[in-house]
């Protein structure tokens, strides 16, 4: 047994879903609404001023998802853990699934971790989230319900010193149609700056909601990425999650 795994009793459920019968075509997943890193891995060794950074998490994507899961009646799967910890967003065998290294930080609890450590994680993190999520849809499949999937995460309006004038960006891959209608109508709504694979780009080697859960599947999936400082307040997400109820209805 993994020293961390015995010494451990502060392990929430990994996943927490919301309005799991939902009506809506849309399945919403949040994999960065959390920092939480269970108190016996002292931290990862950062401080706390590092744990409240985007590095841990994505700021406001939470509340977004939990509102906007409510006005859509949309199923919402929430990440309970850090990415620090393994990034729900990322295959296991990706060089940033367990980063040693986030932004210009180093993340000491991540150096030289045993085989059994990282695989504790994979285990009480990773598989259950996505377990979660892929028996939503078999079952949605099954049914034969319409389905759409839309990842919400947020950005910094600066990385390594270089600023980003976007106020959001819709990543997809294969989702062409769903994306450049989705950033039309983001457009229209909120009259901002709203770009295609902006601030990144899907790829299957550096993320996993949206070529797996949608790509695999045949389903349309795109990445909702909204910069930080817009919805760094409770009135700036409940904006956003109205500006995206509104642009995907």
């Amino acid at each position: 047994m993994s020293t961390l795994q015995s010494k451990s009793d502060d392990w929430p459920e990994p996943v927490e879903v919301l309005n799991d019968g939902g009506r809506s075509d849309i399945v919403l997943i949040c994999e960065h609404a959390s920092n939480y890193i269970p108190a016996c891995f002292d931290g990862l060794g950062l401080a706390d001023s590092d744990l409240e950074r985007h590095i841990a998490w994505d700021i406001g994507a939470e509340s977004v998802s939990r509102s906007l899961s409510a006005l859509l009646d949309a199923p919402c799967f929430i990440g309970k853990y850090s990415r620090l910890l393994i990034d729900l967003n990322r295959p296991i065998e990706s060089a940033t699934s367990i980063p040693v290294r986030s932004e210009a930080t180093d993340v000491p609890g991540n150096v030289h971790l045993s085989p059994g450590d990282r695989q504790l994680r994979i285990d009480r993190i990773f598989t259950p989230f996505q377990a979660a999520v892929s028996a939503h849809l078999d079952r949605r499949e099954k049914d034969r319900r319409p389905t759409k999937i839309v990842a919400i995460h947020s950005f910094t309006p600066v990385f390594l010193g270089e600023a980003r004038s976007w106020d959001a960006g819709i990543l997809f891959d294969k989702s062409t149609e769903f994306g450049a209608d989705l950033i039309d109508r983001l457009k229209r709504v909120t009259g901002l700056n709203v770009g295609a694979n902006v601030p990144y780009v899907i790829e299957r080697t550096s993320d996993y909601a949206i070529p797996v859960h949608g790509g695999d599947r045949g389903l349309d999936a795109v990445l909702v990425e909204i910069r930080q400082d817009l919805i760094g307040s409770a009135d700036g997400q409940a904006r956003w999650a109205d500006h995206l109820f509104r642009s995907l209805t």
